[in-house]
């Protein structure tokens, strides 16, 4: 078993470290540079062959503007002036139409190795999430867990682009501007612009490090009014139900409220960090200038050196401000990531085992071998369990509530491990074979259905989604739900809204066992498959049900007693013992807690018709 890591939603956000952001950074280049995807790699190179193209371009076309100028103040016709300016200007012109082109061309180079990267993370996110326990989807918040998925992707497009699109070509315009500089001007342009450049980053990094406690918070914040907003819109007939509405949307405008305070203080820090950059560069931008046109004046340089050092300055600081722009975004997506890696460094707390093969299903038989289970260390569920399910037989556990019947279910499943104990399929322990095979041979109605926000055809095919229509509407007959399908207008296209809140609770119990008739396990779970039922329906749906259990072996968790009548063993669980075993009949005659059971239900059904006789 792997080891288990916090279950929470909330992915760790505490302080990060220098080693652990670059981490996060690395995580995202083997989506990038991959060997399974070939076409990948000159997609690569060739935007970054673009991108160092552009930036010795950018550097070159204010030189050939400077040049053009001193040719005009020359003004020297032996020289062919007016030729010369204009190949100058024209080359000028050229340059910066080739400088506005090339990122249209990285773009068209990049974009279907950015897009392509995103989407292969998200799935294997979305897979993750999937192989978590169901410990962590019981105490997730969706709302929460969504947005920071959300956030999560939308980094990586960034990161991606800034990383390699302008960090690492202004690092090489700012070689180059040094080189062009230190041989055509001064050493001393050289110092200021590195100069500048390192007060820049310097101040950039030490503002933005004050700057992340405000955007952490926003973050925080913005999760906490998400999950607010999506919990009361899914139980939206509960807020009905106690009119609700107000206390809803107090709820939600405080939580946009700590919000907005959290983005101004935000916003405001970001002004703060802004107004010191552009201290930084302006100063830098004068220093230059004035060195040049000193030179200007004492006869070194050309008028033009003035233009062109100006231009190329600012087309070097233009970068630096994004830059500076990009350090800020990085920390802050680097936030973001680490909370959606967070969620990829949880491990699920029930692994296949290494040498675990696929379910080789005989028979049937299920057998549970001195099962303990406990959901936390303070209360013990099961104790010391032993059944044999025999192969093809029906055997139903009951018992008062909160005895452990469902859990047993659930161990079977794999859902949870147990903590002593074993269980076994046709002699095979559970923990020795793959979980995809165990679950593909067990099929399960639950008590309580959820049903995707799709048609109703959807629904009852998700048991098996090659199935054609026409097994569709067999299964739908079998559970006796395929007369209502076709009496409504879409018919099997009909949409259940989310979580089928537009199907009532039968008609969803009813999907949920067509869907189970369809997938066509050799194993049966049966958790109160026939709770939302009235007793007519539920009549009906049994014999369907005593159908589809012929030659399985069915496991059978029940309330109402009056279902497992049939039985071919019943097993009476209280307070995560097994205290009675028998059919129903031997039961009864033991006049022991199944026979009280039946007799307060047999109380329940009489009081029940003599009110309705009243009526």
């Amino acid at each position: 078993m792997s080891p288990r890591l916090s279950n929470s939603a909330e992915a760790p956000h505490a302080e990060s470290s220098l080693r652990e952001q670059l981490g996060s950074i690395a995580t995202l280049f083997p989506y990038l540079w991959r060997k399974d995807r070939p076409g990948f790699r000159p997609r690569i190179i060739g935007a970054v062959i673009v991108i160092l193209t552009g930036q010795m371009i950018t550097v070159a076309a204010p030189l050939l503007l400077a040049m053009g100028i001193n040719r005009l103040a020359e003004q020297d016709e032996a020289l062919g002036l007016t030729a010369a300016i204009g190949g100058f200007i024209l080359g000028y012109g050229i340059f910066r139409l080739l400088s506005a082109a090339l990122p249209q061309m990285r773009e068209f180079l990049f974009s279907v190795v950015s897009q392509t990267a995103q989407r292969e993370v998200a799935v294997t996110v979305f897979d993750h999430l999937h192989s978590l326990s169901l410990r962590f989807h019981l105490e997730r918040r969706t709302g929460g867990l969504s947005r920071v998925i959300e956030r999560g992707i939308r980094s990586i497009d960034f990161l991606f682009r800034f990383l390699l699109f302008n960090i690492g070509p202004t690092l090489v315009q700012l070689l180059i501007v040094s080189i062009a500089f230190g041989l055509r001007y001064s050493w001393s342009l050289v110092i200021i612009v590195v100069v500048t450049v390192v007060l820049y980053f310097y101040f950039t990094a030490t503002s933005t490090e004050w700057r992340l406690k405000f955007r952490r918070q926003m973050n925080e914040k913005d999760q906490l009014a998400n999950t607010r907003a999506v919990d009361a819109l899914l139980n939206y007939e509960t807020v009905k139900y106690f009119t609700a509405e107000r206390y809803e949307s107090g709820r939600y405008d405080e939580a946009l409220t700590d919000y907005q305070d959290a983005a101004v203080k935000s916003q405001n820090s970001l002004a703060v960090v802004n107004i010191g950059q552009a201290l930084i560069i302006n100063l830098g931008l004068v220093s230059a200038v004035f060195v040049i046109a000193r030179g200007v004046a004492n006869g070194i340089y050309g008028i033009g050196e003035i233009t062109g050092v100006s231009l190329i300055m600012m087309q070097l600081y233009q970068p630096l401000n994004i830059l500076g722009f990009a350090y800020r975004e990085i920390k802050q997506a680097l936030i973001d990531m680490e909370r959606m890696f967070g969620l990829l460094k949880l491990r699920p707390e029930i692994d296949d085992a290494p040498t675990a093969q696929p379910l080789v299903v005989t028979g049937g038989t299920l057998v549970f071998d001195n099962v303990h289970f406990a959901y936390d260390r303070e209360r013990e569920v099961l104790k010391g369990v032993d059944l044999t399910v025999e192969a093809g037989k029906k055997v139903a556990v009951v018992g008062p509530s909160g005895a452990g019947k469902s859990t047993l279910a659930r161990l079977l499943y794999r859902f949870y491990e147990a903590t002593d104990g074993e269980i076994r399929i046709d002699d095979q322990p559970i923990t020795m074979v793959t979980q995809t095979s165990l679950r593909h041979s067990i099929g399960v109605v639950p008590q309580d259905t959820v049903l995707f926000n799709d048609t109703i055809g959807y629904n009852i095919a998700y048991g098996r989604p090659n199935a054609s229509h026409e097994d569709i509407e067999e299964a739908a007959r079998l559970a006796q739900i395929h007369d209502f399908i076709i009496g409504l207008p879409k018919g099997y296209q009909t949409m259940v809204g989310e979580r089928g809140l537009k199907l009532s609770g039968g008609e969803k119990q009813r999907v949920a066992i067509a869907r189970t008739i369809l997938k066509n396990p050799p194993i049966l779970i049966l958790d109160e498959a026939t709770s939302a039922l009235d007793s007519a329906t539920e009549q009906s749906i049994l014999g369907a049900l005593k159908r589809i259990e012929h030659n399985r072996t069915t496991l059978v968790i029940a309330h109402r007693l009056s279902t497992i009548i049939d039985a071919d063993l019943i097993v009476v669980l209280k307070e995560g013992a097994i205290v009675e075993t028998g059919t129903h009949d031997s039961l009864l005659e033991q006049a022991g807690l199944y026979a009280e059971l039946w007799q307060r239900q047999l109380d329940g059904y009489t009081a029940g018709a003599d009110i309705q006789a009243a009526q």
